[in-house]
C-alpha cells in the first residue's frame, strides 16, 4: 500500500512540474504593452479555434499602405462568454479594432476590443499595462 501511495504521489508531482511550462507561453513579452492602436478595416478571416481565436483584417497604416493584420484573442469558450461567436465576423465586413501591437512593428497583436458594423462593441481583453492588471482575488469569507 505504501508503494502505491508513493508512486501516485511521484506521478502527481511530475504532472504538476510539467504543467508550469504550459502556463508560461501566455506572456506578453512580444507585445508593446501600454500601447494601443485603433484601426478601421475589412475582415479577411475569422479563425474560431483552440487554443486561441484570430481575426485577420486589412487596414491602412500611417503611410496609407494596406496591411493584413492578424490579431489574437482567447479561446472560443472565453470569447463566447464575452459575446463573440463563430459567426461574429463576415468576410468583407468593416470593423474598428483596438489592438495592443507587437514591439517589432509587424501587423500582429492582441485584440482588446472591436466595434462591429452594427455599432456593437465587444471587449476581447484588458490591456496588459501594469495599471490595468486586476488585483489578485480576495479570499471568500
Amino acid at each position: 500500500m505504501r508503494k502505491i501511495f508513493l508512486s501516485v504521489s511521484i506521478a502527481a508531482a511530475g504532472l504538476l512540474l510539467l504543467s508550469f511550462p504550459v502556463i508560461a507561453h501566455h506572456g506578453a513579452a512580444a507585445l508593446d504593452t501600454g500601447k494601443e492602436i485603433t484601426l478601421k478595416g475589412s475582415v479577411t478571416e475569422w479563425i474560431w479555434s483552440n487554443p486561441h481565436c484570430f481575426l485577420k483584417f486589412d487596414a491602412k497604416d500611417d503611410t496609407g499602405r494596406v496591411r493584413n493584420w492578424a490579431v489574437e484573442t482567447q479561446n472560443p469558450t472565453t470569447m463566447t462568454l464575452r459575446g463573440f461567436s463563430r459567426t461574429a465576423f463576415k468576410v468583407g465586413a468593416e470593423v474598428t479594432v483596438t489592438v495592443e501591437p507587437v514591439k517589432n512593428g509587424e501587423p500582429v497583436g492582441r485584440m482588446l476590443s472591436v466595434i462591429l458594423p452594427d455599432g456593437q462593441k465587444l471587449i476581447a481583453a484588458a490591456p496588459t499595462t501594469p495599471a490595468s492588471t486586476p488585483p489578485p482575488p480576495q479570499p471568500i469569507r
